[in-house]
């Protein structure tokens, strides 16, 4: 217990640090998920190959070397960021695409005849989508964005090897002042807990009050 209560400041740090790169991360990603979930069925062609580009071009690139071209290629065209801005960025975007194919299969769940109805009352492709299509779409994949967002909490150690405050580069520290690794990596155990399952106890409530009932 001494190690957390002798570095509860430095465990605080990280803890706040891996906080805010979830949070901000996650904002980011639910955005372009649902930016790139409408192009992807969307009725134009461009927007359509553009959704399926960045949804393939991502899910198979690993985050580590996401996370380099972010921080160590965009400064090379000038873009100069605080590097947690960069790891941000890095996570929104790589999480926007598992979040856009979760949002594109709950489009799917929904049966074509109500987009068609909607249509033949003369609204448009983004008044049938927003008002009719999506939020029927939003009750069915309520848990795996929870899960999702889940995975990105934890994807956002890899920041810590950039230089930026998170959760678990707090065990370099406490390395270097002699405390013992097994306990330090107890408590960065319970932080990620901690942050995880507020994440999960979130979507429960979501789904209670909005999921669709099985």
């Amino acid at each position: 217990m001494h190690v957390l209560t002798e570095n509860f400041s430095v465990y605080g740090e990280g803890f706040l640090g891996t906080l805010e790169l979830t949070v901000y991360a996650s904002i980011l990603a639910l955005v372009l998920g649902f930016v790139m979930a409408s192009f992807r069925v969307a009725p134009v062609g461009s927007f359509r190959v553009f959704g399926t580009v960045w949804v393939t071009v991502l899910r198979n690139t690993p985050l580590t070397l996401l996370f380099f071209a972010v921080l160590l290629g965009l400064p090379r065209f000038g873009i100069v960021l605080p590097f947690q801005v960069f790891a941000v960025l890095a996570l929104g975007c790589y999480t926007s695409a598992f979040i856009c194919e979760v949002l594109r299969s709950g489009i799917n769940t929904v049966p074509k005849g109500q987009g068609e109805a909607s249509r033949s009352l003369g609204m448009t492709f983004a008044q049938t989508l927003g008002a009719v299509v999506l939020p029927q779409a939003f009750r069915s994949v309520i848990p795996p964005i929870g899960s999702t967002l889940i995975a990105l909490a934890k994807n956002s150690a890899i920041a810590g090897a950039f230089s930026v405050t998170e959760l678990l580069g707090t065990y370099k520290t406490l390395n270097e002042l002699g405390y013992g690794i097994v306990w330090t990596f107890v408590w960065i155990a319970v932080g990620y807990l901690i942050i995880t399952l507020s994440i999960s106890a979130l979507f429960n409530v979501l789904e209670k009050r909005w999921g669709i009932a099985r």
